[in-house]
């Protein structure tokens, strides 16, 4: 364990899959470096260095399919691992509203199950998450003490804003900084609809999944400082965690290289801040460690 390494680290921000689950329709041979089994014991030998008996780690493991069956698998194989602390997992917004906050209020008795994740980023109506039927699943989230990952690209922010103001006693979190096409040079509009976020307090965003936004030649520190600027002075220390996005991180990069980046890229702060950006953070957005009611 590197002397630099957080005394306090919490992955808020990773997946597993098996092929043969079927749950995975996304999952293509084109995408080869992913395209095989991920496992917990993969992830386990991938964190091995840091999980030092002098360093707390811990994670948050989040759905990649829109399945219960996913969602469900998760939850076991958490119950057997001490080091997943939370799930994220799915469930079908589309539904019958009633037998949605149903299956929620089934989820809720798992203290590890921590909130919902819709993936946005592939429903082609973009003001879908605003869907007047959705409200009372919605107020379900809040009464339960549950949270909302938002997979999402620039064009949603503005309803993501919407939604965070119309339930300002849901907490919600903004996946991979909302996405950010670094390879494409997106910056002036995306820094637009980041920043609206500055005085919602009830909105947060995972420092995960950049380096799968820049291209191979942009892998390097001077090309994330722009962008992580940004979220922190739009959400500031307390509002921003760590992720590691594994495995999709694989794609362009690899888990100790972009934690290596991101220790890079928080040099500077002072300590507490920092405590914020590798655990503290997670720790409070998710509950974790503690019952959710």
């Amino acid at each position: 364990m590197d002397s630099s390494t957080p005394l306090s680290l919490i992955d808020s921000h990773h997946h597993i899959w098996q092929l043969e689950k079927g749950y995975y329709s996304w999952l293509t041979p084109e995408i080869n470096v992913l395209y095989r089994d991920f496992t917990l014991n993969d992830y386990q030998q991938v964190v091995a260095g840091y999980c030092d008996p002098a360093t707390r780690f811990n994670s948050v493991l989040v759905q990649a399919s829109a399945t219960d069956a996913e969602t469900d698998s998760l939850l076991a194989q958490a119950a057997k691992n001490p080091l997943i602390a939370g799930v994220v997992g799915w469930v079908d917004f589309d539904g019958n509203s009633q037998q949605v906050n149903q299956r929620l209020s089934a989820l809720s008795a798992n203290n590890t199950f921590k909130g919902v994740r819709p993936m946005l980023q592939d429903i082609e109506d973009v003001n879908w998450v605003l869907k007047p039927n959705f409200a009372a699943i919605f107020e379900q989230l809040i009464q339960l003490n549950l949270s909302f990952d938002a997979l999402c690209r620039v064009e949603h922010l503005p309803n993501i804003l919407t939604l965070a103001t119309q339930y300002p006693d849901l907490p919600i979190v903004i996946d991979h900084c909302a996405k950010p096409q670094i390879s494409e040079g997106e910056f002036e509009m995306w820094t637009r609809a980041i920043s609206a976020f500055k005085d919602v307090s009830n909105v947060y965003v995972k420092v995960s999944g950049l380096t799968l936004e820049a291209s191979l030649e942009q892998q390097d520190y001077e090309n994330f400082v722009p962008y992580f600027n940004v979220v922190h002075q739009t959400f500031g220390a307390k509002r921003m965690m760590w992720g590691s996005d594994w495995p999709v991180v694989n794609i362009n990069s690899h888990y100790s290289a972009w934690l290596a980046l991101s220790m890079e890229l928080v040099e500077q702060w002072k300590e507490s801040d920092k405590a914020h950006f590798w655990s503290g953070t997670a720790t409070a957005f998710y509950k974790l460690g503690k019952n959710k009611i």
